[in-house]
């Protein structure tokens, strides 16, 4: 995969599959320390000891499709190659967190790419979880929650194509709004 949106987009589902209700995706850029963070948590089913130890093993999958299980491998490789590193932490009925931490400026992390369009495939594919989307450039910060969204909608769906390209547009916007105040 070579944009970190698509990364995140394979854990997200991950996390669905769990059940989760509610997916929170923070992304924290620091220049000041040369960072590029990403964590993901949720309040799905969560994992046993034994699949938790398994987990980033390319060999290992719950899954019943395929034999092998390359996203959170891949997305532990993309980390590395960067001089970063990947942890999880789960508890059977408690939820997963994961962290991934990326060298901000290092020429082989990968780019963000189209977060804006993970959110929307998210919302769109989610069963009904509700998603947290927080991104921070040194102090600034963009924050979507769904949760807000659906009370100002009330009767009208996440999945409704106008709402659906607003969101897009909105956090599009917002992160591009953080990045600019940065360098003033």
């Amino acid at each position: 995969m070579n944009e970190l949106s698509l990364h995140i987009l394979d854990i997200c589902q991950n996390s669905t599959k769990a059940n989760a209700s509610l997916i929170s995706i923070i992304i924290e850029e620091s220049t000041k320390k040369n960072t590029f963070t990403i964590d993901i948590i949720d309040n799905g089913d969560g994992m046993d000891k034994e699949t938790l130890e398994r987990v980033t093993d390319p060999f290992f999958t719950t899954r019943t499709t395929r034999k092998v299980g390359l996203g959170i491998s891949l997305f532990k490789m993309a980390a590395e190659q960067s001089n970063g590193f990947l942890t999880i932490l789960s508890e059977k009925t408690k939820g997963t967190s994961l962290k991934c931490m990326f060298e901000l400026n290092n020429i082989d992390r990968a780019p963000l790419g189209k977060i804006e369009e993970t959110i929307a495939i998210l919302l769109l594919n989610a069963e009904g979880a509700d998603i947290v989307y927080k991104h921070v450039v040194n102090d600034l910060i963009y924050i979507f929650d769904s949760r807000e969204v659906k009370e100002v909608l009330e009767d009208v769906p996440l999945t409704d194509l106008n709402v659906i390209v607003w969101i897009k547009d909105n956090i599009k916007e917002g992160i591009l709004n953080i990045h600019k105040e940065e360098t003033l």
